[in-house]
């Protein structure tokens, strides 16, 4: 519960401020169990006088313009059009740079060069439905971030986690997040040196939930990344058996077997493989089927490389860890719109043949499932012989009971567009006026005295 925002809302709507601190501190006492009347009362009375001072502040650094559009309602997390409608607008924020790979080519990781190498960098956000079970959270976000390394073609040099834990979480959740990420750190040598320890909100946020990251820097010669995706090349993609959102859809939907399906690090193992490969230098681009599943990666891989992608649905569902797919298709979850982590390799048809030797040498399956072609950059299915739309849908497939019941709930995506578009424009103007008056003043500093 955020209590500053019960403040807010319940002040805009002009609750009168005695009422307001009894409601408060009801809702702390039915929380934090422990506490006496007195202290609850007091707290809520102190968050009352914050919210006070610290209304109606105006001027860039105080206030924003809003979109008038939310979060869940814009599918943002959901990795499906919203999403990365909405991650295209971080991208005009931050502009141009001098990154080999920059984030408005919307790739697993970033790149920059450093002398004959390239420093990739990532980081991954902790599954959000994972927060009663830290292990397999710091597990998954791990192995996620990992993975986005190795599809830029890097070897991961190190780890770095941050972690949020609510004001009446228990410190237990911290070591348990810790030891899922150290576990696939040490299976893999890549050791965790830094972090960050925080609570949700501080002292405004009461209950347990926990959240996080886990980022990770690698280095590559060879990148791998979407843009060198080229017209005539092949899809190959190996067997995946999902992370987190697998883990996930298993725990909340029933199925909790199915969990243990996602513990393994073969994606991890299949790319050592290959980067230990002269064949490796052959492979244009790879990624992680996670984004959307395989229709939110074909859908960005098209729009980044400017081509037209075909992929054809006969060899992909034998690629689904089998209790994966069987628990997908009793809860009738789409497999082509979910998370699998599988790994996408796109390489010169000649090449096919002996990255996939070397995949299933490390006892990974691997199939063809796709080509490139010229055209307008576009993602296609075929499906039984015909070519159908293969664009992502509005959020990834709703693969929780609660998402199911989110999804019958969208605002028209035109309607909302406008405001995003808006409010990220409103930022872009607010940084270059703020970044402005910051090397003005730079310039007016004096500089040493001869």
């Amino acid at each position: 519960m955020d209590v500053e925002e019960f403040v807010r809302t319940r002040m805009a709507d002009g609750m009168d401020e005695e009422t307001l601190c009894n409601d408060l501190a009801d809702q702390v006492r039915s929380i934090k169990k422990t506490i006496s009347p007195p202290f609850a009362k007091s707290f809520s009375r102190a968050v009352i006088d914050e919210v006070k001072n610290s209304r109606g502040l105006t001027g860039d650094l105080f206030s924003l313009e809003p979109a008038g559009v939310k979060m869940g309602e814009f599918g943002v997390g959901s990795r499906g059009k919203g999403d990365f409608f909405a991650h295209r607008q971080i991208a005009r924020i931050i502009g141009k740079t001098s990154a080999s790979v920059g984030v408005d080519e919307m790739d697993d990781a970033g790149a920059v060069r450093v002398g004959d190498n390239y420093v990739i960098c990532t980081v991954d956000g902790m599954h959000s439905r994972l927060s009663d079970f830290p292990f397999l959270a710091g597990f998954h976000v791990t192995r996620a971030t990992l993975r986005d390394v190795y599809v830029m073609g890097a070897k991961p040099i190190m780890l770095f986690s941050d972690i949020h834990v609510a004001d009446d979480g228990d410190v237990a959740k911290i070591f348990d997040y810790t030891a899922g990420i150290t576990t696939v750190g040490e299976a893999m040598d890549v050791p965790l040196v830094t972090g960050s320890t925080l609570r949700i909100g501080g002292d405004m946020v009461l209950g347990s939930r926990l959240t996080g990251c886990v980022g990770a820097v690698g280095i590559a010669q060879h990148m791998t990344a979407r843009k060198a995706t080229a017209e005539g090349d092949v899809l190959l993609m190996t067997e995946g058996a999902g992370g987190g959102t697998i883990a996930t859809a298993g725990i909340y939907s029933g199925y909790p077997e199915v969990v243990e399906q996602t513990i393994n690090l073969n994606f991890l193992t299949t790319c050592e493989a290959l980067m230990a490969s002269p064949v490796f230098s052959r492979i244009h681009a790879m990624t992680d089927v996670t984004n959307g599943g395989l229709r939110g990666d074909i859908y960005e891989i098209a729009e980044t490389a400017q081509c037209r992608i075909v992929v054809d649905d006969e060899h992909v569902s034998g690629l689904v860890e089998p209790h994966v797919r069987a628990m997908l298709e009793e809860l009738k979850i789409d497999y082509l719109g979910v998370s699998l982590d599988a790994l996408l390799i796109v390489a010169p048809p000649d090449a096919a043949g002996e990255i996939c030797r070397t995949v299933r040498s490390a006892g990974v399956g691997i199939e063809e499932i796709g080509r490139v072609e010229s055209g307008k950059p576009e993602a296609v299915l075929v499906s039984n012989g015909k070519e159908l739309d293969f664009t992502p849908r509005f959020r990834e497939s709703a693969y929780t009971p609660v998402k199911k019941v989110v999804d019958t709930d969208v605002r028209d995506f035109d309607e909302m567009k406008e405001g995003v578009l808006k409010a990220s424009a409103a930022a872009i103007e607010k940084k270059e006026r703020v970044l402005a008056r910051i090397k003005k003043e730079k310039k007016q500093v004096p500089g040493p005295r001869s």
